[in-house]
């Protein structure tokens, strides 16, 4: 009889495992890495966006606002309710811009409306942004011609 044959072995040596587990293990750390990276920029981006929306609908109402006060700044800070829970704010002025000459009650004037948004983002410094309107505004009876134009 000749001597047995010896079995073919099947399977993977304990080499050929560590380095798939060391490949395995880089891989799967450059996508965790990855992954926090794009949740990080997913909510920097979601503040931000927030806080364009809010100062879209403050700008809005500043440029209905009749009450408002011509050359006085004045401030506010939004519900955080509305803020998704993160301190923010406004800062705006509203100043005459171009008044005709010799103007007289009843004459027509552009006002400008300068509106600074504000939020913090736990943390980091405040981020802040700005943004600038126009309105069109009417001399009242009794009132004297805006001085101290705006320069463009």
């Amino acid at each position: 009889m000749k001597g047995k044959a010896r079995p073919v072995e099947t399977g993977f040596t304990l080499l050929e495992v560590l380095v798939a587990t060391t490949i395995m293990a880089i891989a799967v750390t450059g996508l965790l890495s990855a992954l926090s990276n794009s949740l990080h920029n997913a909510s920097r981006l979601t503040e931000y966006d927030r806080s364009v929306l809010l100062a879209r609908q403050k700008m809005d109402e500043l440029l209905i606002a009749t009450t408002a006060p011509i050359g006085v700044p004045f401030e506010g800070v939004w519900d955080p309710a509305l803020s998704g829970g993160v301190p923010s704010g406004w800062k705006a002025i509203i100043t005459p811009y171009e008044v005709p000459p010799a103007a007289a009650p009843g004459s027509y004037f552009l006002e400008r409306v300068q509106l600074e948004v504000w939020w913090d983002n736990g943390g980091d410094r405040r981020k802040t942004f700005s943004l600038e309107g126009y309105r069109q505004d009417k001399l009242k009876p009794n009132e004297a011609p805006p001085t101290g134009i705006a320069a463009p």
